[in-house]
């Protein structure tokens, strides 16, 4: 018996006819991740980079997502070989690997995510869900087709080798992250400060000049708006983490009363 994979974020953003809009999901629950998958977002964003995720939550929201029309991305905490090789074999199939700085890190990524001999990929598709325990035919020969790899440029340091970035083959995308940017660029906490919306609006342009898909984080309506205005292919405009502490909030604001001096 042969056994299907899902179609990769690269696929799914070759064919979109509007930028795509996704949210984080970061409290660990696949209960939470299967509400979010049936929110009628184009995307999700699991993350395990500032998210209690490790590889039995990743695997359970994994699941919990599949069976709908929503495409999984999986962040994990590093840019490791030995933990990248673990989430592929979980059945990760859309990597979103944080704090690339150089083109030479980028093709330590395109490694990592590669079989022997072009990259360093450890083989154990027997053992794993990725491959669906070899029901999925000729896997090895063909696991690059079932993977998308992006990387996030969130530096001073990556800004400024962001065009070299966007060269690397094997990379599908990038994604930039304006709070670690607005840290490195000294403005910590002003994701709307002109240096970091003028970086970010450079990588825009640096990637869509290199062909390649581009998104951004971006929480703020209007930032989104111009960021998705600028090119934008794909944006994160919210977490199930935020949502529900601010909604919370605003239950005990409506139906407690304020207390009287």
């Amino acid at each position: 018996m042969s056994l299907r994979v899902d179609p990769t974020f690269r696929d799914v953003l070759a064919t979109a006819t509007r930028p795509l809009v996704g949210m984080w999901v970061c409290s660990g629950s696949p209960l939470v991740a299967e509400i979010c998958a049936g929110s009628g977002l184009d995307w999700v964003l699991i993350d395990a980079e500032h998210s209690p995720n490790g590889l039995e939550s990743l695997l359970a929201q994994l699941q919990a997502v599949r069976g709908y029309p929503i495409t999984p991305l999986v962040r994990p905490p590093a840019a490791d070989p030995v933990t990248i090789k673990q989430f592929l074999d979980l059945g990760a199939q859309n990597l979103l690997v944080p704090m690339v700085d150089t083109a030479a890190q980028a093709r330590d990524v395109v490694r990592a995510v590669t079989y022997p001999p072009a990259g360093v990929r450890g083989v154990g598709s027997a053992l794993a869900r990725a491959s669906r325990w070899n029901r999925i035919e000729g896997y090895l020969a063909r696991a690059a087709e079932t993977l998308s790899v992006l990387v996030q440029i969130e530096s001073a340091e990556a800004v400024a080798n962001v065009d070299a970035i966007a060269a690397v083959a094997g990379v599908d995308g990038l994604f930039i992250g304006p709070s670690d940017l607005a840290a490195s660029l000294g403005v910590l906490g002003q994701q709307d400060h002109p240096d970091v919306v003028d970086a970010v609006l450079h990588c825009l342009s640096a990637a869509r000049r290199a062909g390649r898909k581009v998104g951004v984080n971006a929480f703020d309506p209007t930032l989104a708006e111009r960021y998705l205005d600028a090119g934008a292919d794909f944006v994160l405009v919210g977490a199930d983490v935020q949502l529900l502490a601010r909604g919370t909030e605003q239950l005990a604001a409506t139906f407690i009363p304020e207390e009287t001096a």
